[in-house]
């Protein structure tokens, strides 16, 4: 074993794909690339995420309590590092990336199309943002595209690095 800077201890333990976050704030609809997020329960079905201070979307979390987490495949790569290489203060996103915002059912920001999966939240916990940026969120309706079949998830290793879905195996469990 050698030391690690701590710097680099968050390459380490990225919990999940990196995801989209959809906000809707004044009637302007924004997306972030987010991949600081984990699951917390499963009925109901709770994740929290990190969300900077500094950022557009969080603002816009903080006062609607609303989101949607679009969970895209590796064919949308390009398109995912854009949109976290830009600002929704000055930019629409959507537009300018080419990304399709459609209606949510039960919450104001908007699905992505293009992505394989969508999940309507709703803020449950605010504890921690204040110290953390952490939200405690509550999915209230879950949404698949079909016509994906099996997509591939990108995961981030920092610094502009990102590996792959890989080959599933199968393993005895206990859990669900």
């Amino acid at each position: 074993m050698i030391p690690l800077p701590l710097s680099d201890v968050y390459r380490l333990l990225e919990p999940g794909p990196v995801v989209l976050l959809t906000t809707r704030h004044k009637g302007v609809a924004n997306v972030m690339t987010m991949s600081w997020h984990m699951m917390v329960e499963f009925t109901p079905p709770l994740a929290a995420c990190v969300v900077s201070s500094a950022g557009h979307s969080f603002t816009a979390l903080r006062t609607t309590k609303e989101c949607v987490i679009a969970i895209p495949s590796v064919e949308l790569a390009p398109k995912v590092v854009a949109v976290g290489n830009c600002s929704g203060r000055d930019t629409d996103k959507f537009a300018a990336i080419g990304l399709t915002a459609l209606p949510a059912e039960t919450v104001g920001p908007p699905l992505v199309a293009e992505c394989f999966a969508n999940l309507e939240c709703r803020v449950a916990d605010t504890r921690l943002v204040n110290r953390y940026n952490l939200f405690v969120l509550e999915v209230v309706k879950a949404w698949r595209d079909p016509t994906q079949g099996d997509p591939k998830t990108l995961h981030h290793r920092g610094y502009g690095t990102f590996v792959v879905d890989g080959e599933t195996i199968r393993l005895d469990s206990r859990m669900p």
